[in-house]
């Protein structure tokens, strides 16, 4: 860019005293009113009609607009409504649409606070606009309205800006004191001037300028108008109810969101004193995300609707929420917007992800910021906490995320600088996972890729205790207010179930390879899932995560290791002797062996109230959200086998409804058909046609080695790409989804999302079992996806498994991967026209013929 290349405003007295604009200058005008701002913009115009350059007009304000209806001027009207992420993409791409060489003048940009609320985030548009401005050599007006912005929102347009300008209108004169000009000086440049006509007279004595500014009212010390707005809700407290109700709202929509069903909830079960305390824990501005709403307000329908019986329980919660403005404070101050933009795109939203990724793992936070971060840090001390996705979609009806972002746990160990470090990097990785495969998928998958995704975060007390070197609850899990994985017909769908874990609820939320989860039935909790006696040790949980104070990390250990370990309570609670394992060591002759535990929660269930108290907590909540909801909690027990239970998470629970009953057709030939059973699916009511059938045999699949393991998983994804719009189903031995490929097919969900049917089937002889864990994030997304699951128990009771009525059918993986003939004795695709499967979630049926 040629540095001298001159424009000008209009004013020959002000380009005198400038030494006229450059050719990619941005100009921000200080003023007291548009009309002021308005007069040097028609400066402004007039020249740049007379030197037929082209002039954009960027209108978004509810101010007058400062052109009237002008042919000559091409004016783009900017719904700011919409969130600053939209309204910087929409200009963005206007400014790249209309090249070099242009003027722009754009509205007040105080205007943007009634949208926004935030002076951070105008100051966040402006250096996010205003650099590709200059690359593209404009020249652009921008006006802010005196004594309404932060100290700091002024300093980061003055650093970001060429041209700072006050313009002052006293007794009728107009004034005018460049603050700023880059990159030209002289000696009177600096002064006020008074503006007679085109001229521009230079106040160098210090009697006239000192009246000059005694005129001026300099305004205090500002807050950011999002604590004014707080501040001020603050007096509000004592008013009318209908007045509270008011200003409730419009808080609301300040850091909860627009008018939604969730919104609805939540102004039905907060008062202005609710919000008012979140908005005191949160960190920066703007949103607190779906995940922190979802938890507030489960808690606020509990104590509200619970009754003593259930709050009594509660353990009480103390979270911060850092706000969804500081994500974009963060991407434009370390200058990564324009790569943003990019990524935002159809052609670069896979392409420019990994490197927006790389670099959302090393930037700097403001220093405002960062002094929040360790005021937290401080209340919390040494305790572990847990730095947690809250994104705008996530936990909403529709979209639970379930899986797709990070949630990251500090051990909170070490020197305070050392902990600060590790929290500002956990941030960063909840940042970064925006930026992951599978959440790019989810998102494009169901619509949402162009929506703003902006990521809040909460940051929550890690629910536990320390026992010797470690740290954990003593059970976890997540809970679901309707059970639709049922298998056996006497269990009551409405009295929800439950997946428990010893320890950490990672494992609860996670296919965890070579582990089970407990699955409860809370109208039954001694219920036991289908699996033969021998089977319950097997399956069964053998390891937990926890926090390791020594290491700082969290890490997993042998059940049998931590329960030696004192817990504070009684063990018994959780475990019960493992008789039938005694008996066989006893009789392999290990007489001094000690007894074996099974961690079976039994004594949770007979000795305690938890699971009266689970069962009435999720239907409380699924009534007030008149839907089903899944929850995830923590529950700590006491010496006198007391407890309380944490309530980390809530969300609907996305169900695709039971359906219809179906008549299942009478079998007259167990070989006339691929599969029966009684119960293990999910999914409701259905007959649907299938029309290809993709089979993996056990056998040859675990004869291959790990590589080619992952390779079969590949190769699936290539072909779940082709079954698109086709009745697929899709059968494999073992768990979908595991990350350990002796134990099933290490697939991405991704790569089946186009199934309409997956089977997980046992093979006792290789090792392979299917595991009920409805519930996990894995099986969040089938459900969410509406694809039908079905575990089928080869060798169980009422349970009839012929894969030779597919497998004798012509295999068709060359037409689908004509260069994969090395998987054809792994993967078989048959045509199954008139192939059918029925299920009926009354009677429990299932059929596949």
């Amino acid at each position: 860019m040629n540095l001298y290349e001159k424009a000008s405003t209009g004013l020959k007295g002000l380009d005198q005293v400038i030494d006229y604009l450059r050719f990619g200058d941005n100009v921000v005008w200080q003023v007291d009113s548009v009309s002021d701002y308005k007069k040097m913009v028609n400066y402004f115009a007039e020249r740049a009609k007379e030197e037929n350059i082209k002039l954009i007009y960027i209108r978004f304000a509810k101010h007058e607009p400062v052109f009237e209806n002008d042919k000559d001027i091409k004016i783009y009207h900017i719904n700011a409504k919409k969130g600053f992420e939209s309204f910087a993409t929409e200009i963005h791409n206007i400014i790249k649409e209309e090249g070099k060489r242009v003027y722009y003048v754009f509205d007040c940009l105080t205007d943007l606070l009634e949208y926004w609320h935030s002076d951070l985030m105008i100051g966040n548009f402006f250096k996010a606009t205003c650099p590709y401005l200059y690359d593209l050599y404009t020249v652009a007006y921008f006006a802010i309205i005196r004594n309404c912005h932060t100290y700091s929102t002024i300093a980061g347009i003055r650093e970001t800006t060429q041209l700072l300008l006050d313009l002052y209108h006293i007794n009728d004169k107009i004034y005018i004191h460049p603050l700023k000009v880059w990159q030209r000086y002289s000696p009177t440049m600096f002064f006020p001037h008074l503006i007679q006509g085109q001229e521009a007279v230079c106040i160098t004595s210090s009697s006239d300028a000192a009246e000059l500014f005694n005129n001026i009212n300099r305004g205090d010390i500002r807050l950011d108008n999002w604590n004014t707005i707080f501040n001020d809700a603050k007096k509000v407290l004592g008013a009318s109810q209908r007045r509270q109700e008011a200003v409730k709202k419009r808080l609301m929509k300040m850091i909860i969101g627009n008018d939604s069903r969730m919104f609805k909830l939540c102004d039905r079960y907060f008062t202005l004193k609710d919000i008012l305390a979140i908005a005191s824990r949160e960190i920066g501005t703007g949103f607190i995300g779906g995940k922190s709403v979802g938890m507030l307000l489960a808690r606020k329908i509990l104590e509200t609707e619970g009754g003593d019986f259930v709050s009594s329980y509660l353990e009480p919660h103390d979270s911060f929420y850092i706000g969804s403005d500081v994500f974009y404070t963060y991407i434009v101050q370390n200058g990564w917007w324009r790569l943003r933009v990019k990524q935002k795109t159809p052609e670069g939203y896979y392409k420019y992800a990994k490197e927006l990724k790389e670099k959302l793992l090393h930037g700097t936070f403001p220093k405002e910021i960062q002094e929040q971060f360790v005021q937290m840090l401080e209340y919390f001390g040494q305790s572990p906490i847990i730095v947690r996705s809250s994104s705008l979609l996530e936990d909403n009806f529709g979209n639970a995320f379930a899986g797709k972002y990070e949630s990251v746990f500090c051990v909170n160990q070490g020197t305070p600088q050392e902990r600060y470090e590790a929290f500002e990097q956990a941030v960063r990785i909840v940042y970064a996972s925006t930026m992951n495969e599978d959440a790019l998928n989810y998102r494009m998958n169901r619509g949402l890729a162009w929506q703003d995704e902006q990521m809040a975060i909460l940051v929550q007390r890690v629910s536990g205790d320390r026992y010797g070197d470690y740290f954990f609850p003593h059970i976890a899990g997540v809970g679901y207010s309707s059970n639709l994985y049922v298998w056996d017909e006497s269990i009551d769908m409405n009295a929800g179930m439950l997946r428990l874990v010893f320890g950490l609820g990672t494992r609860a939320v996670d296919r965890t390879d070579g582990d089970y989860v407990k699955v409860v039935c809370l109208d039954n909790p001694l219920r036991i899932p289908p699996m033969n006696l021998e089977d319950q040790k097997k399956f069964s949980q053998h390891r937990l995560d926890l926090l390791s104070f020594k290491d700082n990390i969290m890490e997993s250990k042998d059940v049998d290791e931590v329960l030696s370990i004192p817990l504070k309570t009684d063990k018994n609670l959780f475990v019960s002797p493992d008789y039938a394992t005694l008996a066989r060591l006893r009789e392999l002759g290990y007489k001094d062996y000690k007894t074996p535990y099974l961690l079976d929660f039994k004594k949770v269930f007979t000795d305690t109230q938890f699971a009266a108290i689970m069962s009435k907590m999720l239907k409380v909540l699924s009534q007030a959200y008149d839907y089903p909801v899944d929850i995830e909690f923590t529950a700590n027990f006491n010496k006198d086998n007391g407890f309380k239970i944490n309530l980390l998470q809530c969300r609907p629970l996305q169900t695709k409804g039971l359906g219809k009953t179906v008549m299942i057709p009478e079998i007259k030939d167990i070989k006339d058909c691929f599969f029966s059973s009684k119960g293990n699916f999910m999914g409701g009511s259905i007959r649907l046609p299938v029309d290809y059938v993709i089979f993996i045999k056990a056998e040859t699949y675990l004869n291959l080695s790990e590589q080619d393991k992952y390779e079969v998983a590949r190769q699936i994804g290539i072909i779940n790409r082709e079954m698109k719009g086709k009745n697929t189903m899709l059968i494999g031995p073992g768990r979908w989804g595991s990350t350990t490929p002796s134990l099933g097919i290490p697939v991405h969900f991704s790569e089946i999302c186009n199934m309409k049917v997956l089977c997980e089937y046992s093979s006792k002889k290789e090792g392979f079992m299917p595991e009920l864990s409805y519930g996990s994030h894995f099986f969040q997304d089938i459900v969410e996806s509406e694809i039908f699951y079905v575990a089928i128990f080869d060798g169980y009771q009422d349970v009839i498994f012929n894969p030779d009525r597919i497998l004798r059918k012509e295999n068709l993986i060359a037409s689908f991967l004509p260069e994969s003939s090395s998987f054809k004795d792994v993967i078989h695709i048959a045509n199954t026209s008139g192939m059918e499967i029925y299920s009926d979630i009354v009677t429990q049926r299932l059929l596949c013929r």
